[in-house]
C-alpha cells in the first residue's frame, strides 16, 4: 500500500454531533487527506456508517482488525472530533479499552500529531478531571481546541453549530 503521508485518521466518540462528521470528512478531503473513520463503540449509533465509508471508500473501523486481515495505512495525523468528556479523560489517562483509545494511547510516543476538538457542556467542562486531561494532553503535545477562539462548553441541549472547521486549521497548522 502506497503511503503518501497524508492519511487521517478521524475518531468519532459517541456525542448527538457526531451525526455530522461527514462535514469534517469533507473539509479534510479538501484539504487533500485520505480519510480513514475510526469510531468508539458508543459512537457507532450516532454516524451513518455507510454514508462515510462511500465518502471515504473505507470502512468504518471499530475493532481491531483480525489476524491475516491487511493492515490499514498509519495515520500521519489524528482529528478526535467530536471529543467527549469521556474520550478525553481516558486518552489522558492512557487508557486502551478500545480501538480508538488504543490508537489514541500510542500516537504521542509515535509522533503522530493529534487534534482534539472537545464536545462537552459546562457542567462536565468545569470538572477538575477534564481541566486536568485537557492540561496533561497538551503536555503531551496534544492539540486541544479548547478555551476562547476555540471550543467552548455549552449548557446541555444547547449546541446549535459545532465548529468542524477548526480541526481541519489546527490541523494544517500542525503538519506543516
Amino acid at each position: 500500500m502506497i503511503d503518501d503521508g497524508r492519511t487521517l485518521y478521524v475518531i468519532v466518540s459517541a456525542a448527538g454531533v457526531a451525526a455530522d462528521v461527514g462535514r469534517l470528512v469533507t473539509l479534510a478531503q479538501a484539504d487533500g487527506w485520505t480519510v480513514q473513520v475510526i469510531a468508539t463503540p458508543s459512537a457507532l449509533a450516532f454516524i451513518d456508517t455507510e454514508a462515510l465509508e462511500t465518502r471515504t471508500g473505507r470502512p468504518v473501523r471499530s475493532r481491531y482488525r483480525a489476524p491475516g486481515d491487511p493492515r490499514p495505512p498509519r495515520a500521519n495525523a489524528i482529528v478526535v472530533a467530536p471529543g467527549t468528556y469521556n474520550t478525553i479523560n481516558k486518552f489522558a489517562q492512557g487508557h486502551a479499552d478500545n480501538y480508538a483509545l488504543g490508537l489514541l494511547a500510542e500516537a504521542p510516543g509515535l509522533g503522530i500529531p493529534v487534534v482534539v476538538l472537545p464536545c462537552v457542556q459546562t457542567a462536565l467542562a468545569s470538572r477538575i478531571p477534564f481541566r486536568a486531561s485537557v492540561d496533561q494532553l497538551r503536555a503531551e503535545g496534544v492539540r486541544v481546541l479548547f478555551g476562547p477562539g476555540e471550543f467552548e462548553p455549552h449548557e446541555p441541549g444547547a449546541l446549535t453549530d459545532f465548529p468542524w472547521h477548526l480541526a481541519v486549521q489546527a490541523l494544517r497548522e500542525e503538519t506543516t
